[in-house]
């Protein structure tokens, strides 16, 4: 595999204050008198679509805070089969770490735009910031939640509440904006259909099922126009 090639800029004090990523990542909780401290820290970088910029079972040498684009997260299997563990978007961070090494690998899926902070220089900034070391602890334990909740969904449901599942989580917005009832799919259905543990025929025939059930429209393969939100949301919980 080559290896990958950052695009950088130095950075001074101003890409951190006009990031448009900020109030929905963990960088929200430094104020912004502050930022300038955290911009010495960060190499801007760009990656190209299908270039993996974390490798599953490297050393943890850096944080990843995305600001633009959509990564999927995997773990590889010994014969080189893929299991998606989830979608990285605009303000997640990545490359949390107990043991030393990544535990699972990032991929472009189309431009990602993100921000790289060295480990030890960060943790040097949580000392003198507590407000982002507790944001980290918070987004940790979102991803435990994130975590069990894919348990549930792999191991219980069926292939109808599944991709409602997965639909309807896409369609909530950060920073307490309402629910989006047109939704952007950067994902093949080849990733969707890895994600949720189901073949891509059942995920195109699913699609196709909701459309025909007039519960989503489908403008192109990336859009989905949901149409009856509060039924796919029962369908998700399995009550439908």
């Amino acid at each position: 595999m080559a290896e990958i090639r950052f695009q950088t800029a130095a950075t001074g004090s101003e890409p951190c204050a006009s990031c448009g990523a900020r109030a929905d990542s963990v960088c929200a909780a430094i104020h912004k008198d502050d930022l300038a401290r955290l911009a010495r820290i960060a190499v801007v970088s760009n990656v190209g679509a299908g270039q993996t910029f974390i490798h599953e079972g490297d050393p943890a040498v850096d944080f990843f805070n995305i600001t633009g684009g959509t990564a999927r997260l995997f773990k590889l299997l010994p014969d080189g089969r893929r299991q998606i563990t989830g979608f990285a978007h605009t303000g997640d961070f990545l490359g949390l770490s107990s043991h030393g090494a990544y535990t699972l690998g990032a991929e472009a899926i189309d431009p990602v735009h993100l921000c790289r902070f060295p480990r030890a220089s960060l943790r040097a900034v949580l000392n003198d910031f507590p407000s982002m070391e507790r944001a980290l602890l918070q987004h940790a334990d979102d991803e435990l939640v994130a975590a069990q909740n894919q348990m549930l969904l792999l191991g219980r449901k069926s292939a109808r509440e599944r991709l409602a599942s997965f639909l309807t989580a896409r369609s909530m917005a950060r920073s307490c904006q309402p629910r989006m009832t047109r939704i952007t799919l950067p994902m093949t259905r080849g990733d969707i259909a890895d994600y949720l543990g189901l073949t891509v025929e059942t995920v195109s025939r699913t699609f196709t099922w909701l459309k025909a059930e007039k519960l989503i429209d489908l403008p192109s393969p990336q859009e989905v126009v949901i149409l009856r939100a509060t039924e796919l949301e029962a369908m998700a919980c399995g009550l439908n």
